[in-house]
């Protein structure tokens, strides 16, 4: 009996396989969560670029009339754009900055965000950074490509 005790104490490995699965679900819920808020993150990012090429386009349409009219040039009036893309900004519930070239052509929106992630708040990390660009370019007239 003795001899069986001390047989079985030396290589007794209850429990072994316990502390296997606990390491391997810990594991499995980190690699799930890393996922889940990395393809979150990746959405907010493709939303934040919708939004703030939305912004570009509204503000493109506040051209400068004075120089429109007079046939000097198709320009965006630099306030009255900025005006516009802060609008649509706001209407979508984004943060953001916008900037016209010095040519008047070009509007470029930058909306800034986070995303609250789900699972990894567990290990600290609350909120990831979102950033998303759109850029509108006037043009006037129609083109087409040559040979045609």
């Amino acid at each position: 009996m003795i001899l069986h005790r001390m047989h079985r104490a030396r290589g007794d490995d209850r429990g072994g396989v316990t502390v296997f699965v606990a390491v391997c679900v810990v594991a499995l819920i980190g690699i799930i969560g890393l996922a889940i808020d990395g393809g979150s993150k990746m959405r907010a990012t493709e939303r934040a670029d919708y939004i703030a090429g939305e912004a570009a386009r509204a503000g493109g349409q506040a051209i400068d009339p004075a120089k429109a009219i007079s046939g000097q040039a198709i320009v965006a009036d630099p306030q009255d754009a900025q005006a516009s893309a802060q609008a649509y900004l706001r209407s979508a519930g984004a943060t953001g900055t916008v900037s016209v070239s010095g040519d008047g052509k070009t509007l470029t929106v930058t909306v800034t965000g986070s995303y609250d992630t789900k699972f990894l708040s567990v290990v600290g990390i609350g909120h990831l950074a979102v950033a998303g660009r759109g850029t509108a370019t006037l043009l006037h007239g129609v083109t087409a490509p040559e040979g045609n």
